[in-house]
């Protein structure tokens, strides 16, 4: 049994964890350079918050996506059962069920590429739980910069 299309499933998942923590980083940095503070109406701050940080959660599932999409065409490095063909679509909704922890079940890895799977989900909760902490944060500046008035 050969243990290279392990490796490199290991490998195209460090790879995506990289690019996902460097752009999730970044992202909230950037916001927190550049997301103004109103002196009214508060809450477009924060609903601008929000709507970024989905925005960010779906860039980063669309990391996954492109390391599923590209390792499933690649013969040994696992497969899906329960869809004949994955398309790069089916590969958003398989990633996103994985990267929320959802999991419906419905399309289900065989192979090496179950490692890719396994590491999105503790990635997706780890990405979640920081920015739910971050919105947390800038939560309490808006509020305290509301109650300075």
């Amino acid at each position: 049994m050969s243990y290279l299309p392990y490796w490199i499933v290991v490998i195209a998942t460090l790879g995506a964890v990289v690019v996902c923590v460097t752009l999730h980083y970044e992202g909230l940095r950037i916001l927190s350079d550049r997301l103004p503070m109103p002196r009214h109406h508060h809450r477009r701050r924060i609903i601008i918050l929000i709507l970024c940080l989905m925005l960010l959660h779906v860039l980063e599932i669309w990391v996954f996506v492109a390391a599923y999409f590209f390792l499933q065409g690649v013969q040994g490095y696992g497969a899906f059962v329960g869809d004949a063909s994955m398309t790069i679509l089916d590969c958003v909704y398989y990633s996103a069920t994985v990267f929320t922890t959802l999991g419906f079940g419905d399309i289900v890895p065989q192979g090496p590429i179950r490692f890719m799977t396994g590491v999105e989900s503790v990635s997706g909760l780890t990405f979640i739980t920081w920015s739910a902490s971050y919105t947390f944060l800038e939560m309490l500046k808006t509020w305290d910069h509301a109650n300075k008035k």
